[in-house]
């Protein structure tokens, strides 16, 4: 008999406070997603409210939600990856754009903040949003490798990320950043961003960028190299299926 193709691992997330809106659609395996439903929060037609806020006096000059179907700055289709996010924060697309990519996500998102204010609220619970995705996605947890430890170089940067899909929650993060902002994200998000990935994710997680003296290059080779480890940790092991990688019997 020949061997059975293991199911496609994927979710989707909404999670909606008072300060955000967010949708997720992950599949850790890649492969087609299929657009984002409408809903309230993200209407077909934007309703007068919403379009209001997403203009929305800010200093970040938020543009319009695109639609699904547009090119941004952010999205990529390939034979084997579906990626479009857009949370109204470049920066912070950019680097979940190179997350998705190197980690083989296909990756569709979309988040309506209170980017009026700052840019706190949009990038947590973004993270916390795309952690319980891909805590969702991962399901029991049996027969994976579960540890995952990648390097990543960005010209004069370089990052080292180890995971354990431990379902402990942990984060240490070392960033050595220079700089109050990348472009409008505040690189005090980038540590606080992963450590709500990490908890809503249920794993533990280090990230140390060993050197480098472009914030830019030492933010985007800290997320490859998470990709890495992730994509490491998240491989499904021949002969262990079924099978819980702890001494204890469980994670």
């Amino acid at each position: 008999m020949p061997p059975t193709t293991p199911p496609v691992r994927t979710a989707f997330i909404e999670r909606n406070t008072k300060e955000t809106k967010i949708q997720v659609s992950l599949s850790l395996d890649g492969g087609a997603l299929d657009l984002l439903p409408s809903s309230t929060h993200f209407p077909s037609t934007p309703s007068s409210s919403t379009s209001s806020l997403a203009h929305a006096a800010s200093p970040l000059s938020l543009p319009p939600i695109p639609e699904q179907t547009d090119e941004t700055h952010a999205s990529q289709t390939s034979p084997s990856q579906q990626i479009w996010i857009w949370t109204g924060i470049g920066f912070l697309d950019h680097m979940l754009h190179a997350l998705a990519k190197h980690a083989g996500w296909s990756l569709r998102l979309r988040s309506r903040g209170d980017l009026a204010i700052d840019d706190h609220h949009t990038t947590e619970d973004t993270f916390l949003a795309l952690g319980a995705a891909f805590s969702t996605a991962l399901g029991a947890r049996t027969g994976l490798a579960r540890f995952g430890t990648a390097h990543a170089p960005l010209d004069e940067a370089l990052a080292r990320a180890v995971i354990d899909l431990s379902n402990r929650p942990f984060f240490v993060g070392v960033f050595g950043f220079q700089t109050e902002r990348i472009g409008a994200l505040s690189t005090q998000m980038v540590h606080h961003g992963l450590q709500s990935w990490s908890q809503a994710g249920g794993v533990t997680l280090h990230v140390d960028v060993l050197r480098g003296e472009n914030d830019h290059h030492r933010a985007e080779s800290a997320f490859k190299a998470l990709a890495g480890a992730v994509r490491e940790a998240c491989r499904r092991v021949e002969g262990r299926e079924g099978e819980v990688v702890s001494t204890k019997g469980v994670l």
